[in-house]
C-alpha cells in the first residue's frame, strides 16, 4: 500500500502565544545561541592554533565544539525565527531534515563524550603508556567511529518517522520536529515504531550514560594513590566533563527512555540539551582548565595585538 501523506507543513506550538512571553525568550534565546557560538569557536580556534591540537584530550574538545555548534544551529536559529511571527511553520522535508540532524549531531556528541572519558582514563590509569594508547592514528579512529556511530543511531530513526503517514492534526506541540510529538498526530498505530524509537534513542542514552559512571568511577577510585596535587588537577578536568555529561544525559534520558508520550514540560527539558548545555561546555571546560585559558590568551591577545610575535 502506498504511503499515504496529505499534509506539506506541522505547526509548531512552541512556548506561548503571548507576545511579552515571545519577546523576552526572543532575547534570551538569541543570546543563548550568540554566546554558543562565541564560546564554542573561542574554544575551536584557540584549540586548532596551539599546541593543545596535539593533545589527546584538547583534540576531542575541538570536535565536541563543533558538534555543540552543528547540533544546536539545527534547532536554534529556527526557534528564535519563530518567535518573531503569528504563525510558526514547517514543511515536511525540513522536519524530516531536523530529526535527521537533531539525532545524528546529538548522538555523535554523546559518543564524543565517551570517547573523551576513555581518553581520562587512559590518562589517570594508564600514564606511563598514554601517549601510546591515544596515539593520534587511534584518536582519529575514535572519532570516525563517533560519527559511523551517529549514522547508525540516526538513519533508522529518520527512516522510521519517513515511513509515517500524516493526512490529518498537523500541530506538534513542540518547538522543532522531534519523533514523540510527531507519532502523535500520525494517521495510524504507532505503539510498535514508539517502541522502537525509546530502545534506539533510550537506550544509546541509558548505556552510554552508565559507561561514563562507571568510567569516573574507576577513575576517582584511582586517584587515592595519587598526590594531592595530582589529584587536584585530575579532578578539576573531569569536574568539567562530569557536570557536561549530568547537563546533557540527565534531561536526555527523562525524554527518550519512557513510554513513548509527550507531556508539556518536554519542551522545558528539551532546552537543556538543544542549549542549555551547549551553550555551557565553553565555560565549564575553560573556567578551571589553566592550560585552555593560557592557549587563548596567546593565539588572541598575541595574535591580534602582537602578531609578529606569534610567528618568532
Amino acid at each position: 500500500m502506498e504511503r499515504q501523506r496529505n499534509i506539506s507543513k506541522f505547526i509548531l506550538l512552541g512556548f506561548s502565544n503571548d507576545s511579552n512571553t515571545q519577546l523576552f525568550c526572543f532575547v534570551l534565546f538569541l543570546f543563548c545561541y550568540i554566546s554558543l557560538l562565541v564560546g564554542n569557536l573561542l574554544i575551536l580556534v584557540s584549540i586548532r592554533c596551539s599546541s593543545l591540537f596535539h593533545q589527546p584530550m584538547y583534540y576531542f574538545l575541538s570536535h565536541l565544539s563543533s558538534m555543540d555548534i552543528c547540533y544546536t544551529s539545527s534547532v536554534t536559529p529556527k526557534l528564535i525565527a519563530d518567535l518573531l511571527v503569528r504563525t510558526k511553520s514547517i514543511s515536511y522535508g525540513n522536519c524530516m531534515l531536523q530529526v535527521f540532524a537533531m539525532h545524528f549531531f546529538g548522538s555523535i556528541e554523546i559518543f564524543i563524550l565517551t570517547v573523551m572519558a576513555f581518553d581520562r582514563y587512559v590518562a589517570i590509569c594508564k600514564p606511563l603508556h598514554y601517549m601510546i594508547i591515544m596515539n593520534r592514528t587511534r584518536c582519529n579512529l575514535l572519532v570516525l567511529a563517533a560519527w559511523a556511530g551517529g549514522a547508525v543511531h540516526s538513519f533508522p530513526q529518520v527512516s522510521m518517522t519517513i515511513r509515517l503517514p500524516f493526512c490529518g492534526p498537523n500541530e506538534l506541540d513542540h518547538y522543532f520536529c522531534d519523533i514523540f510529538p510527531l507519532l502523535k498526530v500520525a494517521c495510524t498505530d504507532t505503539y510498535i515504531t514508539g517502541v522502537l524509537v525509546v530502545a534506539n534513542s533510550g537506550m544509546v542514552a541509558l548505556v552510554t550514560f552508565v559507561v561514563l559512571v562507571v568510567s569516573y568511577v574507576i577513575i576517582l577510585f584511582t586517584l587515592r594513590n595519587h598526590s594531592a596535587e595530582g589529584r587536584r588537577k585530575a579532578l578539576s578536568t573531569c569536574g568539567s566533563h562530569i557536570t557536561v555529561v549530568v547537563l546533557f544525559f540527565g534531561p536526555s534520558i527523562f525524554a527518550y527512555l519512557r513510554p513513548p508520550t509527550t507531556f508539556s514540560e518536554d519542551k522545558v527539558f528539551a532546552l537543556f540539551y538543544t542549549i542549555i548545555a551547549p551553550m555551557f561546555n565553553p565555560l565549564i571546560y575553560t573556567l578551571r582548565n589553566t592550560e585552555m585559558k593560557s592557549a587563548m590568551k596567546k593565539v588572541w591577545c598575541k595574535g591580534i595585538f602582537f602578531p609578529s610575535e606569534t610567528h618568532n
